[in-house]
């Protein structure tokens, strides 16, 4: 029997719940989830609504709702209305917000740098070929306008 190799789906979803397992510990540190994390990163980019987030975020409405909310409840974010489309909200980030997606970007940063570490030279030569996969008209890319099931256990 014909074995497939690599096992590409092994190996990336290996990679994906592991970094995941290790971002979650190195945020808790500071009270922060990757979801949390996340919603506040592309919200600090400012002017964008709640569905673009969520969008970007892989998110469905009802998660990135709930994260929403917990993440006004601890001061770091907020809904405002839209000044170009009154159904919309935007998400801003307050002054606290904005401080700890700076610190969590660092530990990120520095978590990336230790698990990328171990590629040496061929570092951006792995990073670009998944980036090439998954981007713009790359063979795992999503298609913007297709239907396609959102995450909603971004952790």
């Amino acid at each position: 029997m014909a074995r497939v190799s690599p096992d590409l789906s092994f190996l990336v979803d290996k990679a994906s719940e592991s970094l995941a397992s290790r971002m979650t510990a190195a945020l808790a540190d500071l009270g922060l989830t990757a979801r949390q994390y996340c919603v506040l990163d592309k919200a600090s980019a400012g002017d964008r609504t709640q569905g673009q987030i969520a969008e970007e975020a892989l998110l469905d409405k009802t998660t990135m709702v709930t994260t929403l909310d917990g993440l006004e409840r601890a001061g770091l974010a907020r809904r405002i209305p839209s000044p170009t489309d009154r159904r919309a909200r935007l998400v801003a980030t307050t002054d606290a917000g904005e401080a700890l997606v700076e610190k969590a970007a660092a530990v990120i940063q520095d978590l990336y740098d230790e698990v990328l570490g171990v590629l040496g030279p061929e570092r951006e030569a792995v990073v670009d070929g998944l980036s090439r996969l998954v981007g713009p008209g790359g063979p795992l890319a999503v298609d913007a306008g297709a239907a396609r099931p959102r995450r909603s256990s971004r952790t």
